[in-house]
């Protein structure tokens, strides 16, 4: 008797080592979802240009810190102001202390996006909170330097995508404002 219990478990102990491993192989073990930079446009324009932008937390209605974007390749010249159109459907209080520009370094695999040096600036919003004008107190120069825009917001309680367009008039004799680029960031509903 004693002997037909242990063969039985080792038996089952047998088949249990050899069938874990590939019942393993199907349980997800990572629940973040990956956030992809896939960005899709319907009315594909040769005019549109898309901008690089990072944020930290995507969520609706959470604190969020996003960073625009302004590489060398995106800015053919200095700028001494830059104007950010705000979508009519992006409804947070955008506030003129939470609003900066910075020079960044741009995270990747190996490192974090951040603020190297914070540049001086006048920040004017009107339209009620539509229209964002960013006077740097030196010109910005056309540098191999990025530079970024930085929001620290709550997100918007509605969750979607939301497209920023960005203008800049350029540093030099003859001042002449210039489209940059558009940025679409996207709100998940968690």
């Amino acid at each position: 008797m004693y002997y037909s219990l242990k063969k039985f478990f080792i038996r089952k102990s047998f088949k249990t080592i050899l069938i874990l491993p590939l019942v393993l192989t199907f349980i997800p073990f990572q629940s973040n979802p990956a956030n992809a930079g896939l960005e899709m446009q319907w009315d594909n324009n040769q005019n549109y240009k898309r901008l690089k932008w990072t944020q930290k937390n995507g969520a609706k209605r959470a604190k969020n810190k996003i960073f625009f974007f302004l590489r060398p390749s995106d800015r053919r010249t200095g700028f001494i102001k830059l104007n950010i159109k705000v979508p009519d459907n992006f409804k947070t209080k955008l506030k003129p202390e939470k609003i900066s520009l910075c020079r960044v370094n741009i995270g990747g695999f190996d490192s974090r996006t951040k603020c190297l040096e914070k540049i001086s600036t006048d920040i004017e919003i009107n339209d009620k909170g539509k229209n964002i004008d960013i006077y740097p107190v030196k010109p910005v120069p056309s540098s191999k330097e990025s530079y970024a825009v930085v929001f620290n917001v709550i997100n918007p309680q509605r969750a979607g995508l939301y497209q920023f367009h960005s203008f800049s008039k350029s540093s030099g004799t003859i001042p002449v404002s210039s489209y940059l680029g558009s940025w679409t960031i996207k709100v998940d509903q968690y």
